[in-house]
């Protein structure tokens, strides 16, 4: 299994009483990439979002990833996601700009893709529309063609429903002879087995717990055996997220996570992503989550809900979701916890857990870029 971060431009509460908070929101969420790349990260994801306040304004992620492409130097930067929705981002366009993160990052660059999870975002660019899955035969129709516009000399145009293009050179095309893996991201888990059949990698940002992924790794791990790519290659790859706090000790872990405002954050992420599944208990916006004690901390560690403890607890909790099947864990860290120790939790788990299950610490470009890749 390997490692990731998830960063999204998380300024929650802040402002109210800071108003550098969201320039500083991602200035430190910068920060935190590039120690994870210092401490054997494999991954750092950058969202996509608009109009999400306090919860996301990590809106331009390509101008963020083209950043950390020169300030980094071995991991991998994904677009977690890049939206290919004709209204949203011209599918051209999109071409162009993971072509150009591509060589940019010396071929580090990963291609997350997805139709967006909640009403109050998408919609804004769908005036008079009201169904979320109207959106799904937009991102059918465009995905396949996104390997045609690099690999062709000449994209040879498109003529759908929802967008056209006539024959054109997509420039640049990407770097070395194939192009960056391709992943989608799953707020389903109808959406696993559609991403393995096309030969996707998931970015599994709605799984909650352990037991929620055993079930559905497995739906994957079947349909993707028998994948029709619609790249040049099968990236055979799952990632899920959890929040993760690891100190020098459990109690010091524990005494982060109660005053981190994690309700705060489960309580816009439900606000929001209206398109995720609900469990039971998560009140309708505006009505919060009650804050957490640490009794419902320790508590969330038990149910498998969230990482958090000192080194040895992290990387046990980390080989369950290894053993459950996960190929990459993303630990989405700025959560409302303070920025020392948001870098001290990259720091020990860089060097407590990391080196315990990650099997291929080099973090090569090809290994998801087939017998083509550069």
């Amino acid at each position: 299994m390997e490692f990731g971060i998830f960063v999204q431009g998380y300024v929650g509460k802040r402002a109210e009483t800071d108003p550098e908070a969201e320039h500083k929101a991602l200035m430190e969420e910068t920060e935190y990439v590039i120690q994870a790349d210092k401490s054997g990260f494999k991954y750092a994801w950058a969202s996509e979002h608009h109009f999400l306040e306090e919860y996301s304004h990590l809106s331009a992620n390509d101008v963020y990833l083209g950043y950390l492409a020169h300030a980094t130097e071995r991991i991998h930067l994904g677009s977690g996601i890049f939206n290919p929705l004709a209204p949203v981002n011209h599918p051209v366009k999109v071409a162009e700009k993971v072509a150009m993160l591509d060589h940019l990052s010396g071929g580090r660059f990963e291609f997350g893709s997805g139709r967006g999870a909640g009403s109050h975002e998408i919609l804004g660019f769908f005036p008079g529309i009201t169904d979320m899955n109207h959106t799904k035969e937009l991102w059918e129709e465009t995905i396949a063609e996104f390997p045609k516009m690099w690999l062709q000399d000449e994209y040879a145009g498109f003529q759908g429903k929802h967008w056209s293009l006539p024959p054109r050179k997509i420039l640049p095309k990407p770097y070395g002879k194939s192009h960056p893996a391709m992943w989608y991201a799953a707020g389903s888990p109808s959406s696993y087995a559609m991403a393995g059949k096309k030969g996707l990698g998931v970015l599994g940002f709605s799984v909650q717990k352990v037991s929620d992924m055993e079930w559905v790794v497995e739906s994957y791990k079947t349909a993707i055996k028998e994948a029709k790519a619609i790249g040049d290659f099968v990236n055979d790859n799952v990632m899920v997220t959890s929040t993760a706090i690891c100190a020098e000790t459990h109690e010091k872990a524990v005494e982060i996570a109660v005053g981190g405002g994690l309700n705060y954050l489960q309580s816009l992420l439900f606000r929001y992503h209206d398109t995720f599944p609900r469990p039971e208990g998560i009140p309708e916006w505006p009505e919060l989550l009650p804050e957490y004690s640490a009794e419902i901390i320790e508590l969330l560690i038990q149910e498998e809900l969230m990482i958090c403890g000192d080194p040895s607890e992290v990387l046990a909790q980390c080989k369950r979701w290894e053993q459950a099947g996960a190929d990459q864990l993303s630990f989405g860290l700025p959560i409302g916890v303070s920025y020392e120790d948001t870098m001290n939790s990259i720091k020990l788990i860089g060097e407590h857990v990391i080196p315990e299950i990650d099997t291929d610490p080099v973090h090569r470009t090809t290994r998801f870029r087939g017998a083509a890749g550069n």
